[in-house]
């Protein structure tokens, strides 16, 4: 556990047991002690590769099947177009959103902001 994710141990540990410093535990301890943290403690999640619990993976797909009912009521929805997207999906990674160019930005004057800007706003039109 210690190799997987020291930090998420930890926390665990604190939230847990309350205990800080688990260098100061002998190990068999340590070891007992985090064989018994909850199956959606930080540390089971990161062990096994996912970042939602499973009752939070049921929520999502509640939400996205009440999202597709509503959609198939719709006029998209009767054609087909603009599905909303699955909060599951994006829950368990498997719907990466498409990478932008985020870098910040930075002008020199007021003057630079107000070009780039207008710049931005005609790219719209």
């Amino acid at each position: 556990m210690l190799a997987a994710d020291r930090d998420a141990l930890t926390c665990d540990l604190a939230e847990t047991y309350h205990i800080l410093d688990m260098t100061a535990l002998p190990v068999p301890l340590l070891a007992t002690l985090a064989a018994g943290l909850r199956g959606d403690s930080r540390i089971r999640l990161a062990m096994a590769g996912e970042t939602a619990t499973a009752a939070e993976l049921l929520q999502a797909a509640v939400l996205d099947r009440l999202t597709t009912l509503c959609w198939m009521q719709t006029k998209d929805g009767a054609h087909g177009r603009k599905r909303p997207p699955s909060v599951v999906a994006a829950l368990s990674g498997k719907d990466k959103p498409k990478q932008t160019n985020t870098r910040p930005v930075a002008f020199a004057t007021p003057a630079d902001f107000e070009r780039a800007r207008a710049r931005i706003l005609a790219k719209g039109r």
